[in-house]
Protein backbone atom coordinates (compact mmCIF):
# COMPACT_ATOMS: atom_id res chain seq x y z
CA UNK A 1 0.00 0.00 0.00
CA UNK A 2 2.57 1.95 0.98
CA UNK A 3 4.50 1.57 -2.81
CA UNK A 4 1.60 2.34 -4.41
CA UNK A 5 0.60 5.83 -2.49
CA UNK A 6 4.10 7.26 -3.31
CA UNK A 7 3.85 5.84 -6.87
CA UNK A 8 0.74 7.55 -7.39
CA UNK A 9 1.60 10.81 -5.50
CA UNK A 10 4.46 11.14 -8.28
CA UNK A 11 1.73 12.32 -10.95
CA UNK A 12 0.20 14.77 -8.54
CA UNK A 13 -0.39 17.42 -11.41
CA UNK A 14 -2.32 14.07 -13.55
CA UNK A 15 -4.33 13.67 -10.25
CA UNK A 16 -4.78 17.74 -9.83
CA UNK A 17 -6.45 18.17 -13.19
CA UNK A 18 -8.62 15.37 -12.42
CA UNK A 19 -9.84 17.11 -9.08
CA UNK A 20 -10.48 20.30 -11.55
CA UNK A 21 -12.42 18.28 -13.75
CA UNK A 22 -14.45 16.57 -11.04
CA UNK A 23 -15.27 20.05 -9.52
CA UNK A 24 -16.79 21.75 -13.04
CA UNK A 25 -18.85 18.53 -13.43
CA UNK A 26 -19.90 18.57 -9.84
CA UNK A 27 -21.07 22.44 -10.67
CA UNK A 28 -22.89 21.47 -13.40
CA UNK A 29 -24.47 18.18 -11.95
CA UNK A 30 -25.35 20.38 -8.65
CA UNK A 31 -27.42 22.59 -11.27
CA UNK A 32 -28.88 19.59 -13.07
CA UNK A 33 -30.65 18.33 -9.49
CA UNK A 34 -31.39 21.74 -8.36
CA UNK A 35 -33.41 22.31 -11.35
CA UNK A 36 -35.08 18.49 -11.00
CA UNK A 37 -35.68 19.22 -6.86
CA UNK A 38 -36.81 22.28 -7.21
CA UNK A 39 -39.71 20.71 -9.80
CA UNK A 40 -40.02 18.18 -7.70
CA UNK A 41 -39.70 18.81 -3.84
CA UNK A 42 -38.95 15.71 -1.74
CA UNK A 43 -38.08 13.44 -4.25
CA UNK A 44 -36.48 10.40 -3.35
CA UNK A 45 -36.79 11.26 0.09
CA UNK A 46 -33.77 14.39 -0.44
CA UNK A 47 -34.37 18.00 -0.32
CA UNK A 48 -32.56 20.50 -2.38
CA UNK A 49 -29.49 20.42 0.23
CA UNK A 50 -29.22 16.31 -0.17
CA UNK A 51 -29.36 16.32 -3.90
CA UNK A 52 -26.43 18.43 -3.64
CA UNK A 53 -24.60 16.88 -1.15
CA UNK A 54 -25.23 13.81 -2.88
CA UNK A 55 -24.21 15.56 -6.06
CA UNK A 56 -20.65 16.00 -4.37
CA UNK A 57 -19.51 12.85 -2.73
CA UNK A 58 -20.13 11.18 -5.52
CA UNK A 59 -18.10 13.33 -7.51
CA UNK A 60 -15.38 12.32 -4.60
CA UNK A 61 -15.90 8.58 -4.76
CA UNK A 62 -14.76 8.66 -8.84
CA UNK A 63 -11.15 9.09 -7.95
CA UNK A 64 -10.69 6.40 -5.24
CA UNK A 65 -13.31 3.88 -6.15
CA UNK A 66 -12.61 4.36 -9.75
CA UNK A 67 -15.85 4.01 -10.63
CA UNK A 68 -15.54 4.70 -14.34
CA UNK A 69 -13.29 1.21 -14.05
CA UNK A 70 -9.77 0.59 -15.01
CA UNK A 71 -6.65 1.46 -12.39
CA UNK A 72 -5.43 -2.30 -12.36
CA UNK A 73 -2.35 -3.31 -14.15
CA UNK A 74 -3.61 -6.50 -14.68
CA UNK A 75 -4.70 -6.67 -17.91
CA UNK A 76 -1.86 -5.42 -19.70
CA UNK A 77 0.34 -8.40 -17.30
CA UNK A 78 -2.10 -10.95 -19.52
CA UNK A 79 -1.75 -9.71 -22.86
CA UNK A 80 2.16 -9.35 -22.16
CA UNK A 81 2.05 -12.56 -19.86
CA UNK A 82 4.24 -11.00 -17.15
CA UNK A 83 0.79 -12.11 -15.09
CA UNK A 84 2.84 -15.59 -15.19
CA UNK A 85 5.23 -14.54 -12.80
CA UNK A 86 2.23 -12.84 -10.42
CA UNK A 87 1.01 -15.71 -10.03
CA UNK A 88 4.21 -17.67 -8.73
CA UNK A 89 4.64 -14.98 -6.15
CA UNK A 90 5.12 -15.60 -2.18
CA UNK A 91 2.14 -13.20 -2.08
CA UNK A 92 -1.42 -14.11 -3.06
CA UNK A 93 -2.13 -11.99 -6.94
CA UNK A 94 -5.10 -11.25 -4.78
CA UNK A 95 -4.13 -9.58 -2.10
CA UNK A 96 -1.59 -7.96 -4.19
CA UNK A 97 -3.42 -6.50 -6.07
CA UNK A 98 -5.98 -5.51 -3.36
CA UNK A 99 -3.21 -3.61 -1.24
CA UNK A 100 -2.01 -1.60 -4.54
CA UNK A 101 -5.28 -0.26 -5.15
CA UNK A 102 -5.62 0.84 -1.52
CA UNK A 103 -2.66 2.49 -2.06
CA UNK A 104 -3.91 4.28 -4.96
CA UNK A 105 -7.25 5.08 -3.66
CA UNK A 106 -5.84 6.73 -0.34
CA UNK A 107 -3.73 9.11 -2.31
CA UNK A 108 -6.57 9.98 -4.67
CA UNK A 109 -8.94 10.40 -1.81
CA UNK A 110 -6.84 13.59 -0.56
CA UNK A 111 -5.76 15.09 -3.79
CA UNK A 112 -9.27 13.89 -6.29
CA UNK A 113 -11.78 13.49 -3.32
CA UNK A 114 -11.17 16.26 -0.38
CA UNK A 115 -11.13 19.17 -3.50
CA UNK A 116 -14.25 18.96 -4.88
CA UNK A 117 -16.28 18.39 -1.65
CA UNK A 118 -14.49 21.68 -0.27
CA UNK A 119 -15.67 23.43 -3.44
CA UNK A 120 -19.40 21.91 -3.51
CA UNK A 121 -19.40 23.42 0.33
CA UNK A 122 -18.23 26.84 -1.07
CA UNK A 123 -20.46 27.18 -3.95
CA UNK A 124 -23.27 25.72 -2.98
CA UNK A 125 -23.62 24.79 0.36
CA UNK A 126 -23.46 21.19 1.47
CA UNK A 127 -24.69 19.38 4.51
CA UNK A 128 -22.36 17.17 6.81
CA UNK A 129 -23.39 14.95 9.45
CA UNK A 130 -23.53 16.54 13.22
CA UNK A 131 -23.02 13.35 14.82
CA UNK A 132 -19.68 11.28 15.35
CA UNK A 133 -21.25 8.07 14.84
CA UNK A 134 -22.11 8.84 11.61
CA UNK A 135 -19.20 10.25 10.73
CA UNK A 136 -16.98 6.88 11.66
CA UNK A 137 -19.76 4.94 9.51
CA UNK A 138 -19.25 6.67 6.55
CA UNK A 139 -15.64 6.47 6.90
CA UNK A 140 -16.07 2.34 7.00
CA UNK A 141 -18.62 2.60 4.47
CA UNK A 142 -16.58 4.68 2.11
CA UNK A 143 -13.69 1.52 2.52
CA UNK A 144 -15.78 -0.43 1.79
CA UNK A 145 -16.75 0.92 -1.61
CA UNK A 146 -13.07 1.05 -2.23
CA UNK A 147 -13.21 -2.76 -2.15
CA UNK A 148 -16.49 -3.49 -3.11
CA UNK A 149 -15.22 -1.39 -6.46
CA UNK A 150 -11.89 -3.20 -6.23
CA UNK A 151 -13.37 -6.65 -5.98
CA UNK A 152 -15.45 -5.81 -9.48
CA UNK A 153 -12.74 -4.43 -11.36
CA UNK A 154 -10.70 -7.24 -10.46
CA UNK A 155 -13.11 -9.77 -11.92
CA UNK A 156 -13.22 -7.71 -14.89
CA UNK A 157 -9.55 -7.24 -15.34
CA UNK A 158 -9.12 -11.19 -14.77
CA UNK A 159 -11.44 -12.00 -17.66
CA UNK A 160 -8.95 -11.43 -19.96
CA UNK A 161 -7.42 -14.35 -19.27
CA UNK A 162 -10.68 -16.04 -21.33
CA UNK A 163 -11.56 -13.11 -23.47
CA UNK A 164 -8.03 -11.70 -24.30
CA UNK A 165 -9.18 -8.66 -24.71
CA UNK A 166 -11.04 -6.78 -22.21
CA UNK A 167 -12.74 -3.79 -24.08
CA UNK A 168 -16.21 -4.98 -24.38
CA UNK A 169 -16.30 -5.79 -21.06
CA UNK A 170 -14.87 -2.69 -19.93
CA UNK A 171 -17.23 -1.07 -21.68
CA UNK A 172 -20.43 -3.09 -20.46
CA UNK A 173 -18.79 -2.79 -17.15
CA UNK A 174 -18.47 1.30 -17.12
CA UNK A 175 -22.22 1.21 -18.40
CA UNK A 176 -23.52 -0.65 -15.71
CA UNK A 177 -21.61 0.78 -12.91
CA UNK A 178 -22.32 4.42 -13.86
CA UNK A 179 -25.93 3.68 -13.89
CA UNK A 180 -26.60 1.15 -11.10
CA UNK A 181 -24.01 3.01 -9.30
CA UNK A 182 -26.28 5.93 -8.46
CA UNK A 183 -23.65 7.97 -10.14
CA UNK A 184 -25.97 9.30 -12.86
CA UNK A 185 -28.62 9.59 -10.83
CA UNK A 186 -29.52 9.18 -7.29
CA UNK A 187 -31.20 5.54 -6.99
CA UNK A 188 -33.59 6.95 -4.57
CA UNK A 189 -35.91 8.43 -7.45
CA UNK A 190 -35.79 4.73 -9.54
CA UNK A 191 -39.70 3.95 -10.03
CA UNK A 192 -40.90 0.85 -8.60
CA UNK A 193 -39.48 -2.67 -9.02
CA UNK A 194 -36.29 -0.97 -10.68
CA UNK A 195 -35.11 0.98 -7.98
CA UNK A 196 -35.79 -1.91 -5.69
CA UNK A 197 -33.48 -4.05 -8.19
CA UNK A 198 -30.51 -1.49 -8.39
CA UNK A 199 -30.39 -1.15 -4.76
CA UNK A 200 -29.66 -4.88 -4.36
CA UNK A 201 -26.87 -4.80 -6.52
CA UNK A 202 -23.20 -4.29 -5.96
CA UNK A 203 -23.05 -1.17 -7.65
CA UNK A 204 -25.35 0.38 -5.26
CA UNK A 205 -22.68 -0.52 -2.59
CA UNK A 206 -20.25 1.19 -4.22
CA UNK A 207 -22.12 5.38 -4.55
CA UNK A 208 -25.21 5.55 -3.15
CA UNK A 209 -25.12 3.19 0.06
CA UNK A 210 -22.36 5.43 1.41
CA UNK A 211 -23.95 8.60 0.67
CA UNK A 212 -27.42 7.74 1.84
CA UNK A 213 -25.45 6.86 5.28
CA UNK A 214 -23.73 10.47 4.87
CA UNK A 215 -26.96 11.99 4.39
CA UNK A 216 -28.65 9.93 7.66
CA UNK A 217 -31.00 8.17 4.83
CA UNK A 218 -29.82 4.69 6.09
CA UNK A 219 -30.27 2.18 8.70
CA UNK A 220 -26.34 1.89 9.23
CA UNK A 221 -25.85 -1.88 10.56
CA UNK A 222 -28.21 -2.79 7.47
CA UNK A 223 -26.49 -0.52 5.42
CA UNK A 224 -22.73 -1.86 6.25
CA UNK A 225 -23.63 -4.86 6.56
CA UNK A 226 -24.67 -5.01 2.84
CA UNK A 227 -21.44 -3.84 1.70
CA UNK A 228 -19.58 -6.15 4.17
CA UNK A 229 -21.37 -8.81 1.90
CA UNK A 230 -20.87 -8.03 -1.67
CA UNK A 231 -17.39 -7.60 -0.38
CA UNK A 232 -16.50 -11.10 0.69
CA UNK A 233 -18.91 -12.21 -2.14
CA UNK A 234 -16.51 -10.49 -4.97
CA UNK A 235 -13.14 -11.19 -3.46
CA UNK A 236 -14.49 -14.54 -3.02
CA UNK A 237 -15.26 -15.09 -6.41
CA UNK A 238 -12.03 -13.33 -7.30
CA UNK A 239 -10.20 -15.41 -5.24
CA UNK A 240 -11.98 -18.79 -7.62
CA UNK A 241 -11.21 -16.76 -10.92
CA UNK A 242 -7.27 -16.26 -10.28
CA UNK A 243 -7.05 -20.27 -9.24
CA UNK A 244 -8.48 -21.29 -12.09
CA UNK A 245 -6.67 -18.21 -14.24
CA UNK A 246 -3.55 -20.53 -13.56
CA UNK A 247 -4.69 -22.93 -15.57
CA UNK A 248 -6.10 -20.54 -18.65
CA UNK A 249 -3.15 -17.97 -19.05
CA UNK A 250 -2.52 -17.53 -23.22
CA UNK A 251 0.60 -15.71 -24.48
CA UNK A 252 -0.03 -13.42 -27.49
CA UNK A 253 3.79 -12.68 -29.32
CA UNK A 254 6.82 -12.05 -27.52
Amino acid sequence: MRYSFRKHATYWGAAAAGAFTNTVFGALRAYVLIALWQARPALGGYDVTDAVTFCFLTQAYIGPMQVFGGGLEITQRIRTGDIALDLVRPAPLLLWSLSEDLGRAGFLFFVRSVPPTIAGALLFGIGFPGEATVWAAFAVSFALGVVISFGWRYIVALATCWLRDDRGLAVMSLVLTTFFSGLMLPLVIFPGWLGTFARALPWSAMVQVPADIYLGKADIPGALGFQVMWAAVLLGLGALLTRAARRKVVVDGG
